[in-house]
């Protein structure tokens, strides 16, 4: 049986919902169709999911999917940019022409798809785009070096985290863009896997406690919210709650959505939903930084 997994037109972290809806009823399918012929815009968080997709759906499927390259020009010239399509034809077949673009230079508003995979590539990660990250949140949303010095442990930290927690690889990208719902330039990091997610990652030290309530939400609260985490070890478990206090100070958005549910803490400018739970199933864990254009540090 074969099934087509629609893209949207524009795919953030709001429409992911509906390609997850669909990638869940992929299940039992022998060949998928990943459509986004349609696909007009995407965002970084797009972009990576993308990819966690194309890998849960290898496994399950012992093959690759399809993948239909935008039909939009300039959409397919940008997904080729931002290094998409480097990383998609490792996990997919795909299908329609795949512009050729130069190597990417030291753009100020984009940093392309990246690998994270063992402990070297965080710190690899890190250094290569930590300067060209201090560029673009100076140049494009007038924040000064004690940000930039932020965004780089953000950056780290969002990776570290597959590494850590997800049992396998996955990817992240920055971009600066304007957020359309408030119209406001920000900049926008996106790290995604397709691992085992946070709630088979902190079950065994975390189920118990929560008893009843133990599920995909709970996990992502304790890992957030409460900053637990599996290792035992003194320190651990400060990741996140330190990216939640690093964009607390400058007005940012986190979220994060990890198997059926989401969880997000959002400042004044972006309204959101704190939790969500009963999503369709999607592996892994997909997280999604925000940091606003000229923003304050909170006193």
């Amino acid at each position: 049986m074969s099934w087509v997994i629609e893209v949207p037109q524009r795919l953030d972290e709001w429409s992911f919902e509906q390609f997850a809806a669909g990638f869940a009823r992929a299940e039992g399918a022998s060949r998928v169709i990943v459509d986004a012929h349609a696909t007009e815009w995407v965002s970084p968080f797009g972009l990576v999911g993308l990819l966690a997709a194309g890998q849960a759906l290898g496994e399950r499927l012992g093959g690759r999917p399809l993948l239909t390259v935008p039909s939009d020009r300039d959409v397919a010239h940008f997904w080729a940019r931002a290094g998409f399509f480097t990383h998609a034809k490792e996990l997919y077949e795909i299908h329609g022409t795949v512009p050729r673009v130069k190597p990417p230079g030291e753009s100020t508003v984009l940093l392309e798809v990246t690998p994270v995979r063992v402990a070297d590539d965080v710190h690899a990660v890190v250094s290569h785009l930590q300067e060209r990250s201090a560029a673009i949140l100076t140049a494009e949303l007038g924040l000064d070096a004690k940000a930039t010095l932020g965004f780089g442990m953000a950056l780290s930290e969002a990776c570290q985290n597959i590494v850590e927690h997800a049992g396998t690889g996955g990817w992240v990208a920055v971009h600066a863009y304007t957020w359309r719902r408030v119209a406001k330039r920000v900049v926008v990091i996106a790290v995604a896997d397709a691992g085992v997610g946070f709630r088979h990652t902190l079950e065994q030290s975390q189920a118990k406690r929560f008893g009843d309530r133990w599920g995909d939400a709970a996990a992502l609260e304790a890992a957030l919210i409460q900053g637990v985490s599996r290792f035992r070890d003194p320190g651990r478990g400060q990741g996140l709650a330190g990216i939640r206090r690093y964009l607390g100070r400058w007005q940012g958005k986190i979220s994060i959505r990890s198997g059926t549910a989401r969880i997000a803490e959002a400042p004044p400018w972006e309204e959101d939903v704190p939790l969500t739970e009963g999503l369709a199933p999607f592996p892994g864990a997909q997280v999604q930084l925000v940091i606003p254009a000229e923003a304050q540090e909170a006193r």
